[in-house]
């Protein structure tokens, strides 16, 4: 174990501390203390077991550690082993794989997918982000490699290392990819070079791993092969062959590789294969070897096959070697493994020439870049059972980067302390320079050496190794293990390594061996031969040796020196387990070397308020003094006699075991502490308990006092009950005589009057049966009557009606055969009509008439009733007075002498009564037939109703068929003027006269336009032939007039200029909206084919709105335009067959019934026409629906456009307005955290940072109150309103949730929640809470009628902070936060937030481990898919609503009585825009 990871002093562990020990099994187990004995310990371990160890070798566990680990270890509290590995395991079961150490990167793999740390929308996030803003992440390292290299103009590195099945080449994949995202997208050759740099991966992976290749070669199962089952791993879980294959076929036509040297290539890889199971044995000679089996035999034809080449000469180039000498050539046979070092050399040989040069050719380097990024992937430290000249080299490569790496951190402390300006020394660190110097120094280094031996012939592996031995013997890095001659031993910088030296000298000769090199050339496969080449003989000569060991050291020295030349980074790649499983997590030491030299300095560091928070309880004096936060850690370090300490411009630098020391004092003071409380609590308890005792001593005397008295109670109460039960049973035996008297009187009593009163009765049921029947008889005779009467009146009127209307058709006929009859027969229709209305009305007023009177008459009866019964009453009053009387005389007279006499009176009583009764009797009785008499005359009067009812409705079906006559009249009248127009036109040409016949023509047709608003329809008729003989008098005078086209040009023309000002508003509708609706409505502009007032009035709301920023503006126009758009959408109707048919029928309004229906619409209010098809309304100024033509629903379009524009610059003004205040809520939290450091003036600016935060609150909502003033100023519609501010509000939760800030001219979004830990803090729940408190009220105030639900999409930030700031949390289960607490949030988005959540005001801890670790399994079943990956939130900047939403949201629009500007009432042509009076 590296003692500068254990520096910690173990004489801070006392009795109670949570340690760190270590194990043969777990390696490392924490526990507690339970016994210190000099320097043994007695640990009561975690897993249940009591451990006796040494002082030195336990170290003490941070107890304050975040649940969720430190993404950085260098913020670790104590740095030691354990410590940094329980970081590591933390952070691994919650899926963070990735953790910095300084500017070190470590990468643990995760053997799992996790797509969504590697998608594009990551890539973007640490686009730009500087280095440790973020979580760590291997873009993060990409991006300041990229960013470097850019800002500073020079090259850089990234090294990635780490052992087999680390994944370095995956986090290699990782950088390329990153890489080639931010500067690679430049086409080349039909291919970009992302897709060439990324795509060359699988090619080398799959060539990397010849399992590849399917049975196309003969080939068969992978486990058959011997290059290919020397692993006994041959499928991986997860990875399919089938599909890798697909892939690096597409990858080789992505790097450049054509078809036919795809094929060559899949050939050569068969053949290598086969070439592999060739096994040699014995020959009859010495030393000789034939092949072993028909086996063999087979897999040498194939090879042959494969290589195009012949077998017998493939057989002799493996098994023969030529030697020439002088002399004569020798021909010599191999030894069986000799051959078969032959046959792996030359598999070896035709393998590595086979892809990379291709490679490299495709991709390559432009040559006019001037700087350039390298990316490193090499094996780590490799120490296994038996250690070859490959792992030698391997572990020189890791010697040379592991100084380079020393060397580079070592600058960076340097680097650190300079920054903070501390006093520092030269510190010493562990260097390997004696290593290297024993493996590579000239000319006594290892490789020196075996290069020496490699030249000799006759050496051997046993003569290196003496030779070894010999040189060696005394450098403390080189050791001789005890049982072998030919191995040795390498103290590495991460342990010692024994390499066996057997196959050193053959695999150190990289000699080309003529037999290959001639058969290869001379292959008939043009790949293979261009392979081999052939070689000239003077280089043939000077290669026949080459030392690898000396290539490799060359080719080491040249990457250093690219190293030395660019700024490094690195990526420390671990492998959690050897099982290859995920969420599994082994201690392992491959991290220990990035915190070494950090370790020797000052390894702890802490900020002012981390370390103020943390130790201020050392010294309460001097938090309570107002010092500056430098001079409060200075005078606590002091104030506890630390030496070696250094204060430097915004942290503490602790020495090794000063962190443990103090956490001992704080734990003291703390067990202090809590001793008082426990104190204090236990005399709380004693107080209570006693307290109670004397409450119940008092309650039980309390009972035995109410028991005496209750005793005494007892027996007064039964002596009162003894009296009460003697009085009541006198009192019963007097009643009970009483009241047998009383029940015989009673008896007489009643029979009496039950025989009076069955006399009555019977009396009176004959009385009323006998008017029954004959008001039923009569009620028969009267009805018969009326029904014969009736239908006899129908039939009459129906043949009358018949033969009237048969004559008027006739005529009717007769009239419609000349245009002068036509006509005739219009201004008769239009009498008939109007007496017909008259008729109506005269009707509607009988009606009305014998309403009343009727009404009246029931009155009268009503009150005739009301006065009978009023003295039916006051009879039976007395009545009743008159019985009670007699009951008095009866009781108060004396039983016996005077009965006869009292019966007697009451008799006489009883009889006058009963005459008196029967007088009333009948009154009551006349008074009922006069009701009966005035119900027969109501029953008459609603005959008589019902039939002039009948009549009226008659009279209206007549209307309408008159109507309807009158509209095919109208129809054929048009059809003749229409032709006698074109006879007339034909007839200007010839006739002297056209100045008349045209102004008689344009008469006719300014008469047929209709601007005759108002008065009754005589009124309109003589206006029409005033105005037409006024036309035709000046017409014949010959004197100038304008146009009609002309006059509609200066009306538009002062339309438009009057909409350009800002006419204001009626009660709450707009007055430009509805002059523009009257105007157009008036001119019939909606069913012209072509007119040019659509698009002025378009142009003339888009030069309103051009300056954006002004709401004022926008809001008015948005008032007008959506109402505007409200009339048109109530108004237009698509024509059918608009624009295809040369005749279209006129609307009703253009022909003789239509200026009639506007005629009535002029009448008082008081006439209430009503007619039935919808042709008039009464009261008011109606919308009425016409057939538009294409220009108005262009128009409709058009304004529907510019609603949606308005709108959004609306909500994007406001946006733009709050965005910034946004920006500084979300930056205030740590721009303004309050430090520890007491006193006034702390206070006060404590108390003024308070302050400055919520206004910026404050602010948005001033903001969005004015935005609101400003929309109900101008009437905006509230549905309008209520979209606008529940845009704005989903904008600010997805700013709050996902804030986007700009940097270096790039859009980042920043997950202020998810990636920013400070973020996630319960001061800042707090914080954030408070504001969205204030948007509340502002919803409460603003009312539901303009705030709608827009509190409803605060929805997300509001469950995040909710749960931020609730307490508790380790106590919340899973199903209780996503069902309750936080529905709406996502499994990623409450896996991020818990566990980068932190307590910075009461130090509680976040969820517990169980909870993380389910949200993590069901994060990974959804790993698959993209949306639930999605940790942000998405800002909706669409249109929220549509023309029909408009529609059905605002209430009906009277705009009869929107009062016109004074321009437009001064003017003639606008008189129509005059309301009603």
């Amino acid at each position: 174990m590296d003692k500068s990871l254990t520096s910690d002093s173990p004489a801070n562990i006392i009795v109670g501390s949570r340690v760190w020990i270590e194990d043969p099994k777990e390696a490392w187990l924490d526990g507690d203390v339970v016994q210190i004995s000099g320097d043994k310990v007695t640990v009561n371990a975690s897993n249940g077991k009591t451990v006796v160890t040494s002082l030195s070798k336990t170290f003490p566990k941070d107890m304050e550690a975040p649940p969720a680990g430190v993404d950085d270890m260098t913020k670790l509290s104590y740095l030691h082993e354990p410590g940094v590995l329980q970081n590591l395991a933390t952070r691994y079961e919650l899926n963070e794989i990735y953790t910095y150490t300084g500017s070190i990167l470590i990468a643990i793999n995760p053997f799992q997918r996790l797509p969504h740390l590697y998608d594009v929308h990551m890539m973007e996030q640490y686009r730009g982000a500087p280095l440790g803003d973020l979580s760590p992440h291997v873009f993060a390292v990409a991006d300041a490699a990229f960013r470097a290299m850019i800002n500073e103009g020079k090259s850089n590195s990234i090294l990635v290392s780490g052992e087999s099945g680390a994944g370095k080449t995956e986090t290699t994949k990782m950088l390329m990819r990153y890489l080639a995202f931010l500067g690679g997208r430049a086409a080349t050759e039909g291919s970009t070079v992302e897709q060439q740099v990324l795509e060359s991966n699988p090619v080398l992976e799959a060539f990397g791993n010849a399992k590849t290749i399917v049975e196309k070669y003969k080939l068969g199962n992978p486990k058959s092969f011997h290059y290919l089952n020397q692993s006994n791993c041959y499928e991986l879980a997860g990875v399919s062959d089938a599909h890798d294959y697909i892939a690096t076929r597409r990858a080789m036509d992505v790097v450049g590789i054509s078809e036919k040297d795809q094929d060559a290539i899949f050939r050569v890889i068969a053949a290598v294969l086969h070439l592999g199971n060739i096994v040699f044995a014995k020959g009859k000679e010495i030393d000789s070897s034939v092949l072993k089996d028909d086996q063999s035999r087979f897999h040498l034809s194939m090879t042959a096959e494969l290589l195009m080449c012949d077998p017998q000469s493939l057989e002799n180039a493996l098994i023969k070697r030529v030697m020439v000498t002088p002399e004569e050539v020798i021909t010599r046979t191999l030894d069986p493994l000799g051959a078969a070092t032959s046959r792996d050399g030359l598999a070896k040989t035709i393998y590595s020439r086979l892809l990379v040069d291709k490679i490299n050719m495709s991709i390559g380097q432009d040559p006019s870049s001037k700087h350039l990024i390298g990316v490193l992937d090499i094996y780590g430290f490799e120490s296994f059972k038996f250690n070859s000249f490959e792992q030698f080299c391997i572990n020189f490569t890791n010697e040379k980067l592991q100084q380079h790496f020393n060397q580079h951190v070592f600058k960076m402390e340097q680097e650190e302390y300079k920054k903070e300006e501390i006093n520092w020394s030269y510190i010493e660190f562990v260097d390997n320079q004696d290593v290297l110097d024993l493996i590579e120094k000239k000319p006594g280094g290892i490789v020196a050496l075996l290069d020496e031996a490699c030249m000799f012939p006759k050496s051997t592996h046993e003569t290196f190794a003496q030779k070894l031995y010999q040189t060696f013997k005394v450098n403390k890095r080189f050791a001789k293990p005890k049982l072998s001659q030919t191995d040795f031993t390498i103290s590495h910088y991460a342990g010692e390594v024994t390499y066996q030296a057997d196959q050193f000298l053959d695999k150190n000769k990289d000699y080309v061996v003529p037999e290959h090199q001639e058969l290869l050339s001379n292959s008939k496969c043009s790949f293979v031969g261009a392979l081999f080449p052939p070689i000239r003989e003077e280089s043939s000569k000077s290669a026949k040796f080459s030392s690898i060991g000396s290539r490799f050291k060359l080719q080491l020295q040249s990457l250093m020196e690219t190293l030395n030349s660019t700024e490094p980074h690195y990526i420390r790649c671990v492998k959690p387990n050897n099982l290859l499983k995920p969420t599994i997590f082994e201690n392992s030491n491959g991290v220990l070397e990035a915190i070494r030299i950090s370790c020797a300095g000052y390894p702890t560091r802490r900020t002012f308020y981390e370390f103020l928070h943390r130790f201020g309880l050392l010294a309460t004096e001097v938090l309570e003094g107002n010092y500056d936060e430098k001079v409060a850690c200075q005078k606590l370090l002091q104030k506890n006699g630390l030496k070696g300490f250094q204060i430097g411009k915004t942290k503490v630098f602790l020495r090794a075991g000063q962190m443990a020391e103090l956490d001992a004092r704080r734990a003291e003071v703390l067990n202090r502490a809590a001793k008082t409380i426990q104190r204090q609590i236990r005399t709380h308890i004693a107080r209570k308990e006693f307290i109670a005792l004397r409450e119940a001593t008092i309650i039980i005397q309390s009972i035995w006092r109410g028991n005496l008295a209750c005793k005494l109670y007892e027996h007064m109460r039964k002596e009162s009950a003894a009296l009460k039960i003697q009085k009541n049973l006198r009192r019963h035996i007097s009643r009970k005589a009483y009241m047998q008297e009383q029940f015989s009187a009673v008896v007489l009593q009643t029979g009496l009057r039950a025989m009076a009163a069955r006399n009555e009765f019977r009396h009176r049921r004959r009385t009323k049966a006998t008017i029954i029947i004959q008001a039923q008889w009569r009620c028969h005779r009267d009805c018969s009557y009326y029904i014969k009467l009736k239908w006899a009146i129908i039939v009459s009127q129906c043949a009358w009606r018949g033969r009237v209307a048969r004559r008027e058709l006739r005529m009717l006929r007769m009239a419609a055969r000349e245009t002068g009859a036509l006509r005739e027969a219009k201004d008769k229709l239009e009498k008939q009509v109007e007496e017909l209305t008259w008729r109506l009305q005269l009707e509607k007023r009988m009606r009305a008439d014998l309403e009343e009177s009727k009404a009246q008459e029931i009155s009268k009866l009503q009150a005739s009733l009301q006065t009978m019964q009023t003295t039916i009453d006051e009879a039976n009053a007395m009545l009743v007075k008159e019985r009670e009387a007699a009951r008095k005389a009866i009781e108060e007279a004396p039983p016996v002498i005077k009965e006869t006499q009292v019966i007697v009176e009451d008799t006489k009583k009883i009889e006058s009564l009963t005459a008196e009764v029967d007088d009333l009797k009948a009154s009551l009785q006349s008074e009922k037939e006069k009701a009966e008499d005035a119900q027969k005359r109501f029953a008459e009067a609603q005959e008589i109703s019902e039939q002039r009812r009948k009549k009226l409705e008659e009279t209206e079906v007549k209307v309408t068929q008159l109507q309807e006559s009158l509209h095919r009249l109208e129809e054929k009248l048009s059809n003749l003027e229409s032709e006698n127009q074109v006879f007339r036109q034909q007839a200007l040409s010839i006739s002297p006269n056209s100045k008349l016949l045209t102004g008689r023509s344009r008469s006719i047709r300014n008469a047929e336009n209709g601007h005759i608003v108002g008065g009754d329809s005589k009124a309109a008729t003589d206006s029409h032939s005033t105005t037409s003989s006024q036309l035709d008098a000046s017409e014949v005078e010959d004197k100038p007039q304008k146009s009609l086209n002309e006059r509609q040009q200066e009306n538009q023309e002062l339309l438009i200029k009057c909409i350009s000002e800002d006419l204001g508003f009626t009660g709450s509708r707009p007055v430009a909206a509805c002059i523009i609706y009257k105007s157009l409505l008036q001119w019939r502009s909606f069913e012209v084919e072509r007119t040019s007032v659509f698009d002025r009035i378009i142009q003339k709301i888009g030069q309103a709105i051009e300056p954006q920023d002004n709401n004022d503006v926008l809001a008015y126009w948005l008032s007008n335009a959506s109402t505007l758009l409200l009339l048109l959408q109530r108004t237009l109707k698509a024509s059918g067959a608009a624009g295809m048919a040369p005749q279209r029928r006129r609307s009703s309004s253009a022909t003789l019934f239509g200026r009639m229906t506007q005629s009535f619409r002029g009448l008082p209010h008081g006439t209430n026409l009503s007619f039935i098809n919808g042709t008039v309304i009464s009261g008011g100024d109606p919308l009425r629906q016409v057939e538009a033509k294409y220009p108005a629903l262009l128009f409709k379009q058009q304004l529907t456009a510019y609603v949606e524009k308005i709108y959004g610059m609306i909500r994007d003004n406001l946006k733009k307005e709050i965005s910034p205040l946004l920006g500084l809520c979300i930056q205030a939290p740590r721009a303004s955290r309050a430090s520890l450091v007491k006193g006034s003036a702390r206070s006060l600016a404590s108390s003024a940072a308070q302050q400055t935060l919520i206004a910026h609150w404050q602010g948005i909502v001033k903001a969005l109150g004015n935005c609101l003033n400003t929309l109900k100023a101008n009437h905006v519609p509230p549905f309008l309103v209520r979209k606008v501010f529940t845009q704005i509000f989903s904008f600010i939760n997805v700013q709050l949730f996902n804030r986007q800030e700009p940097d270096d001219s790039v859009l980042l979004e920043r997950l202020i929640l998810l990636l920013r830990r400070e973020c996630c803090s319960f001061s800042n729940g707090e914080y954030v809470k408070a504001g969205l408190a204030e948007l509340e009220h502002w919803c409460y105030t603003a009312t539901d009628e303009y705030a709608g639900s827009a509190w409803d999409e605060l929805k997300h930030i509001r469950q995040a902070i909710g749960f931020l700031v609730i307490h508790q949390k380790p106590k919340k289960t899973l199903d209780e936060i996503s069902h309750d607490l936080c529905p709406v949030l996502s499994i990623q988005q409450l896996y991020r937030i818990s566990t980068m959540y932190w307590d910075d005001k009461y130090g509680t801890h976040s969820l517990s481990s169980e909870v993380i670790s389910n949200m993590r399994v069901l994060m990974t079943e959804d790993s698959n898919n993209a949306v639930s990956n999605s940790f942000l939130l998405d800002d909706d900047s669409s249109i929220p609503f549509s023309v029909d939403d408009i529609s059905k949201s605002m209430e009906q629009i009277d705009i009869s009585d929107v009062e016109p500007p004074q321009t437009l009432r001064e003017n003639s042509g606008f008189a129509f825009l005059l309301p009603h009076r």
